[in-house]
């Protein structure tokens, strides 16, 4: 189980350890909380009053300091989970919906052709079609793209590198993606 830790401005910063929660918590760098509490560490007892610590974490934090992300300098790390799930198993030559072992990292312009590895240059493909485009770009080979790659949010890209998302962690990071994102659908 992961907490969704944001700057004191809402940005996300990092999914974190629940571990490294409490120590946000102890260090007294936690400035608000959301969503819901998910677990409870207890430690000692005061030798003055008795009372034994206790600390709660919720799954969303907001932490003191500046943010160590600038979300207009991000560039989403590109890897095949994430790539399939903005594409959402879609195959983007035949348009069918595959398990994501039956699926592919295509690029648009070969790297026989100079292409490059990048987000704007690839898109998810099944097997067969990527056998049967070959090294051709689409036009070359006949096989127009059912739909165009783009490159993911800072939201979008959290939801992305995480497979365990909270129902509620999950609702706010979605009310902050682009209306033009796929995963809305």
């Amino acid at each position: 189980m992961k907490v969704l830790k944001l700057s004191a401005q809402g940005l996300p910063q990092s999914w974190i350890s629940l571990e490294q929660a409490v120590l946000h918590y102890a260090a007294d760098e936690v400035r608000w909380e959301a969503g819901a509490e998910i677990a409870v560490f207890r430690g000692g007892h005061n030798a003055v009053t008795g009372r034994q610590s206790c600390i709660t974490v919720s799954s969303i934090i907001g932490t003191k300091g500046v943010p160590n992300i600038n979300p207009f300098d991000l560039k989403p790390g590109l890897t095949n989970g994430k790539l399939f799930a903005r594409d959402r198993n879609v195959c983007a030559y035949c348009g069918d919906h595959f398990a994501e072992h039956e699926l592919t990292r295509e690029h648009i312009i070969p790297f026989a052709q100079n292409g490059k590895d990048h987000w704007m240059n690839v898109v998810t493909a099944c097997r067969a079609c990527n056998h049967r485009k070959s090294n051709r770009t689409p036009e070359q080979a006949h096989m127009p793209l059912v739909y165009a790659p783009y490159v993911p949010s800072l939201w979008e890209d959290f939801i992305l590198r995480n497979r365990r998302i909270l129902a509620d962690q999950m609702e706010f990071l979605m009310a902050h993606l682009p209306k033009t994102s796929r995963l809305h659908s």
